[in-house]
Order: C-alpha cells, then structure tokens, then sequence
C-alpha cells in the first residue's frame, strides 16, 4: 500500500497563499495546514481561502495547532486555559477539512522546575480536555514529540506514550527530525506501529534545522524502511521551508519509502 505524502511548511505561514498550488505540481497528495499568520482557521478571511486553496486542487489535509507563546504545561493558570481554548478552537475550525491535528506539548517554566510533579498533572489535564474537545469534532489530537531543549516536556518515545495514555481522542505524532536532535531516531522507529502521524524532515542532530531530505544525518534508507513496513497511518508530513526543498525530499522519499 502506498503513501499519503503531505507537506507543511511553518516559514511560509506569512506568505500569500498561492505557494500551496505548487505542492500538488510537485507531486505531493496533501497540505499540512500550520495554523497561524495567514492560516489561522479561526478567522473567517483565512478559513475561507484554505477552503478555496483545498477547492480548487486535490489535496488532502492535515493541521498543525498553533503553539507560539503558548504553554500547556504553565503554572500560570489564565495562559493555561487560553492555550487549551485556543488549541481546541483550532481542533473545532479543522474538523471540516481533517480528521488529524497536530499538538505540541508544554514546557517546563522556572517556575515549573520547583513543582514537576504539578507540571505533568497540568499537562496531563490539558490533554484530558483537548481531547474531550477532539472526540466531540471526530478528530484526533496528536502530541508531538519535542527538540533537544531540555524545558521541553516529551522527547523520549516513553515519555510521550506515557503522557497520552489512557486519554480519549488523544494520539502521538512522531516527528524524526525533532527525533535527531535528541538522538531518540532509532527508539522512536521501534515504536513506530503506535504512532497516528509522522512528520519527517532532515537536520545534523544539533538544532531543528528543517533541512530537506538527505542534506543532514537522518539514514533514511533505515527509517523509510522501518516506517514503510509497521507505519498503519499511511500519511506522511514532510516539513521544509520551500517548495524546491519539497521536491528535492519527495525525490529521497520516493527512494526510501515503499
């Protein structure tokens, strides 16, 4: 069976929307929506021409929610709840275009370095009523695992299946590139059966470079293997910062990837 190949790009959100047309041009079945700048779904202007873009081509989609200056996981209880209302607004605007909404998880604060045990409760309750809010709009939440940065709450494969577990409407995106960066590639890949999404993209395993595929350290031909065989999704994000990075990775996936 084959793939969905998506693709998203987080430093176009600003751009006009026309660059969309050419992921379909270039060969990929699907637009991962990033929720923010020009794309937040909640406003009515931006909604409308993700609609008119999604009209008008034969793409699929997928949303990434929102997450800047937001914190699931704060001690600070009014960002707290405007960051859970304002991921399960974008949750009920992308249930017409999608049944996936990619989350990502909260941070540890100063603050929160004092209470842990408060900050995995907080984080814990947030995903208990996202995903009440995504049950509800028939879509599931996937938690993202996270970068190398150590305040970050979920960049172990463990840590993340154990902050989702036993959560209705809740489910895991597996992220590769974010997986490089804290040297957690091959512990993901032997989970890789329980994820609901995956995103992938290429760095040197320092920082999120975002590169396209093949330009950094990620042994695509192993996991493209890996994935290929126990992924069930069978839709996959790639992440780049243009639409020639986007063809150079369709062309490794398509190498990599049965």
């Amino acid at each position: 069976m084959s793939f969905s190949v998506y693709f998203s790009s987080s430093a176009k959100v600003w751009d006009d929307i026309a660059w969309v047309y050419g992921i379909e041009e270039a060969g990929y079945t699907g637009w991962e929506i990033v929720s923010d700048g020009n794309y937040r779904l909640e406003n009515k202007d931006c909604f409308r021409k993700v609609q008119d873009v999604l009209a008008t081509t034969n793409l699929g989609a997928s949303v990434h929610a929102p997450y800047g200056d937001l914190n699931l996981a704060t001690l600070n209880d009014p960002i707290w709840r405007e960051s859970i209302r304002q991921i399960c607004s974008c949750i009920e605007h992308a249930a017409p275009l999608t049944d996936r909404v990619t989350i990502h998880p909260g941070y540890i604060s100063p603050v929160g370095k004092m209470m842990p045990e408060k900050v995995w409760a907080l984080q814990k309750e947030a995903l208990r009523q996202i995903g009440r809010c995504a049950t509800e709009h028939g879509v599931l939440a996937c938690l993202e695992n996270m970068i190398s940065f150590k305040e970050f709450l979920c960049r172990a494969p463990e840590e993340l299946m154990g902050m989702t577990e036993g959560i209705e409407g809740t489910g895991m995106t597996f992220d590769f590139g974010h997986a490089n960066t804290t040297g957690h590639v091959n512990d993901f890949l032997r989970y890789v059966d329980k994820a609901s999404h995956i995103h992938i993209h290429d760095n040197h395993g320092m920082s999120d470079e975002h590169l396209a595929l093949g330009e950094g350290t990620i042994p695509w031909e192993k996991v493209g293997k890996e994935i290929s065989s126990r992924y069930k999704d069978r839709r996959i994000v790639v992440e780049g910062r243009s639409v020639e990075e986007a063809k150079k990775s369709l062309a490794v996936f398509r190498r990599y990837f049965l």
